[in-house]
């Protein structure tokens, strides 16, 4: 269920430019647009960046003075949160960059992720294709930034601003306090490069109760 509140008006300023806004318009075409946000007007408008074209007439019917559009965005916070509102265009501008304004949003309307609160920390990991091809560079080492008995976001550098990582499934191998290395399925849920870290969402796939034992032991559950 969407909840709004003077609260998450606050939300949308976590946002720092660079970060990827949904897009939805619905007239005269449906059309779904990523675009990056610039920055903002506190109340009085959002600046994003026009989306790449071929041509300049590219999107010229639907990114009008006036249309309506539906903005969306993930927060990765402890709870995950994705925001929403609606909002209409401004202006669209030519130089000395084509930027698309936005009318700052009376409110914005947000749902919770996930069943299971995360507990934030900063814990070493690897992530792992498989067993066979742990000692061939398959092994991708990083933080554990956030984790629950449901899963966890993994983040990693890399000096590709694009390198993302594809839906699969993996090892998170995590060191334990008392039982050393221990390795828990999971599958990749979603990845994001932002300026060349890579945030990696993942649902622990944990049938023999690995998890909830390894909290224990870090004294987070």
């Amino acid at each position: 269920m969407l909840e709004a509140s003077a609260e998450t008006k606050l939300q949308l300023f976590e946002l720092g430019p660079g970060k990827m806004l949904d897009l939805q318009i619905n007239n005269p075409l449906p059309v779904r647009l990523k675009l990056s946000l610039v920055g903002y007007d506190l109340g009085r408008y959002i600046i994003l960046k026009y989306p790449r074209v071929t041509n300049n007439s590219e999107y010229n019917d639907v990114l009008t003075e006036g249309n309506g559009v539906i903005v969306r965005y993930l927060l990765e916070g402890d709870k995950g949160e994705c925001f929403a509102f609606s909002s209409s265009i401004r202006s669209v501008t030519q130089h000395p960059e084509r930027l698309l304004f936005l009318d700052y949003p009376k409110e914005i309307e947000k749902r919770q992720l996930r069943t299971q609160q995360r507990t934030s920390i900063h814990l070493p990991a690897c992530m792992k294709l498989n067993d066979e091809i742990k000692n061939q560079g398959g092994a991708i080492n990083g933080v554990i930034v956030d984790i629950s008995t449901d899963g966890c976001r993994f983040s990693f550098k890399t000096q590709n601003a694009r390198t993302t990582v594809k839906k699969r499934e993996v090892l998170v191998c995590i060191q334990s306090p008392v039982d050393g290395e221990i390795k828990i399925p999971a599958q990749i849920c979603n990845s994001r490069n932002e300026h060349g870290e890579v945030s990696v969402g993942i649902k622990f796939m944990d049938d023999s109760n690995l998890v909830p034992k390894l909290l224990s032991q870090l004294f987070i559950a």
